[in-house]
């Protein structure tokens, strides 16, 4: 009997994944000036020994200014690779390949972690000023106003993806992955309830996803092509007059044209409390509609905890992978249980192996 698809490899470019799982970018709040530790070792290199195709950093900073809080990862300095190639090595050892989402926060900048309220950090609590953004609009009332990013600093940005890339690519990844999602700068610029601005970078569906696509263009020219591109978008805001699954459909179809492989499929972030109607899968027509209509490979994620459940989307043709995150905090082994709740040969390592093994 074949397996399950949940478990058949995925071939993208020169990178086989050896399943349909994937570790989705979770922020660890863990780094000293950007630079990763041991916890970002363990806690990435053991989603590896669980059996995880893809295993994705956090959000990584292109520019310090660009962390969403002073603990964030970051890569705008080439003093920044040395550990995070060591990771990857450790990760690749155990049969996973290493991704890395590049990302700016844009106006969400310099705050403190969620257990710490994810307030606004002061300067001399060691945050910083200016924050950037597309627009001289706070988040939310209580939340610092940025200053509007001019074309230098557009450019600015765009040259920090491609250094991050380089640096990437020098640690050992193999798959990147930019953050336009969730309220970040790239975000921010997509959607029309960030982007009040009059200028090419504003107004209409091409200016407001100009940045997005110089980006793209420009991380595309200075990655290999023998490694595969993946965006991160929120494919809608939840909001009216928001960015929208009609608009996400015809920017993956620009993404693809300008060589991104998958396009990774959340949701919401660009405004305070949206009504966002959470349920298991509950971003999964998403995925499903741009796999469909973009003709690009997706990957699924949201509440997706169940293996069946997993596999089933897969199998149904609505993503080509899953992209698990809190449910990997959860059980860094779900990939194990899953493969044995499915009925899969998928061998634990050699280590491990007598408590993965069949129960008698």
């Amino acid at each position: 009997m074949a397996d399950p698809n949940l478990f058949l490899p995925l071939q993208l470019h020169d990178v086989r994944l050896r399943n349909r799982i994937g570790v989705s970018p979770m922020c660890q709040y863990s780094s000293v000036d950007g630079f990763a530790n041991d916890w970002h070792f363990v806690h990435l290199g053991s989603r590896a020994v669980g059996g995880a195709a893809l295993v994705m950093t956090e959000a990584t900073a292109v520019l310090p200014e660009g962390r969403i809080s002073p603990q964030d990862l970051g890569l705008w300095k080439d003093e920044q690779i040395e550990m995070i190639a060591r990771i990857f090595r450790f990760v690749e050892q155990q049969g996973a390949a290493p991704g890395m989402q590049l990302a700016h926060a844009g106006r969400k900048a310099s705050t403190s972690p969620p257990w710490q309220g994810g307030d606004a950090v002061a300067e001399d609590d060691g945050g910083w000023r200016p924050i950037f953004a597309p627009t001289a609009e706070a988040f939310d009332a209580d939340d610092i106003v940025p200053d509007e990013i001019d074309g230098a600093g557009i450019r600015r940005v765009v040259a920090a993806f491609v250094d991050a890339t380089k640096r990437a690519e020098t640690a050992g990844a193999k798959m990147i992955e930019t953050h336009a999602a969730h309220g970040y700068l790239l975000h921010e610029f997509l959607s029309p309830l960030s982007n009040r601005r009059t200028d090419e970078y504003g107004g209409s569906f091409d200016n407001r996803t100009r940045t997005l696509r110089e980006v793209t263009s420009a991380v595309r020219n200075a990655w290999p092509e023998r490694y595969p591109l993946a965006v991160r978008i929120s494919a809608t805001d939840w909001v009216d007059r928001g960015w929208d699954v009609e608009q996400s459909i015809a920017l993956a179809r620009e993404l693809k044209q300008l060589g991104v492989d998958l396009i990774d499929c959340s949701s919401g972030g660009s405004v305070p409390r949206a009504r966002i109607p959470l349920g298991a899968g509950y971003q999964v027509p998403f995925a499903e509609r741009i796999r469909r209509e973009a003709d690009i490979a997706t990957a699924a994620v949201g509440m997706i905890t169940e293996p069946q459940h997993a596999n089933d989307i897969i199998e149904s043709g609505q993503a080509d992978m899953v992209f698990l995150a809190r449910e990997l905090l959860r059980d860094p082994y779900w990939p194990l249980h899953a493969a044995r709740q499915l009925g899969v040969e998928f061998a634990a390592p050699d280590q491990y192996g007598r408590a993965f093994a069949a129960r008698s």
